[in-house]
């Protein structure tokens, strides 16, 4: 006999952008979505017995992402994502958990003539605010932040040696070398009660954000890194102190290798080291990069 472990289904990619407007300033905002919904219940026997009656069609959820963003607002998107949880929960009593992943895709607005123009945007890369949000029903619901394919370049205050040597090591060590990295840095809220305890708590959301993004871009530039490990546990430090209601605090810091060239065999000329110039940029999309991992969370 066999059995169904666990189940879950539901609508993914489903792509939303909603267009605020301020009639009395003119000024209007734009946010880019990609929505993912799964749910969980007493749904065993659309899978055991073929029985749909217990099925809430992707389609309906789909029509429910685009009516929740019309009814209420998606930002930030922590709060966004508890309120299309906890309305799936609440409106079929057979479904008993909701999980929403949302990306944000970045836009900036433009600047023309030194001013902010109130209705132009840029998309200035592969930059991404992502959120995890989980409904359980009679538990609360969990929250993920995170921001995803920050790419970050500074050509020196970066240093690697005094590692393990052996007879397996061909790296050299330096003292000067240029870091890139595409960051991907998440950070889980204590669990939360319900949608009316994240509703007293929605400001915090886009300051613990801002505050991420903006220890994360201060400490890569300012640190004298000794290892993208020291470096990161730093960053995952301020960022816990700068928000209290945060359980854990995680990086993922792969090394985009720019390597230097030899052309010592032209005419002697000198490219390495202190005499380092010219390089070799990592080939995109790279595949090989070595993955740092940094868990944090607070003390007590």
């Amino acid at each position: 006999m066999s059995a169904l472990a666990a189940a879950r289904y539901g609508k993914d990619n489903v792509r939303v952008c909603k267009v605020h407007r301020d009639e009395k300033t003119g000024i209007q905002t734009v946010v880019e979505m990609t929505v993912c919904v799964l749910l969980e219940g007493d749904i065993d026997t659309s899978y055991t017995k073929a029985d749909n009656s217990v099925v809430v069609a992707t389609d309906s959820i789909k029509n429910t992402v685009f009516i929740t963003a019309k009814q209420n607002p998606v930002t930030p998107p922590e709060l966004f994502g508890s309120i299309l949880g906890t309305h799936f929960i609440e409106k079929y009593s057979h479904i008993h958990a909701a999980h929403v992943n949302i990306v944000t895709h970045r836009w900036v607005r433009m600047d023309i003539d030194g001013k902010p123009h109130p209705h132009s945007f840029i998309k200035p890369g592969t930059e991404t605010r992502d959120v995890q949000v989980d409904v359980i029903e009679g538990k609360g619901i969990d929250i993920n932040s995170a921001i995803n394919g920050l790419t970050v370049l500074k050509s020196t205050g970066s240093q690697f040696w005094g590692f393990v040597r052996d007879e397996y090591t061909t790296l050299k060590e330096t003292w000067d070398r240029i870091l890139s990295t595409d960051v991907a840095a998440n950070w889980q809220w204590r669990r939360f009660t319900g949608l009316a305890e994240v509703k007293a708590h929605f400001e915090k959301f886009n300051a613990a954000w801002e505050a991420a993004r903006a220890i994360t871009l201060k400490t890569f530039a300012e640190d004298n890194s000794a290892s993208v490990q020291a470096t990161m546990y730093k960053m995952g430090e301020q960022i816990l102190a700068a928000a209290p209601l945060l359980d854990t605090v995680s990086y993922a810091l792969p090394n985009n290798h720019f390597f230097e060239i030899d052309l010592s065999w032209h005419k002697g000329l000198k490219n390495t080291g202190k005499d380092a110039e010219v390089y070799a940029p990592p080939v995109q999309p790279q595949r090989s990069y070595q993955v740092h991992r940094c868990p944090l969370w607070p003390k007590g």
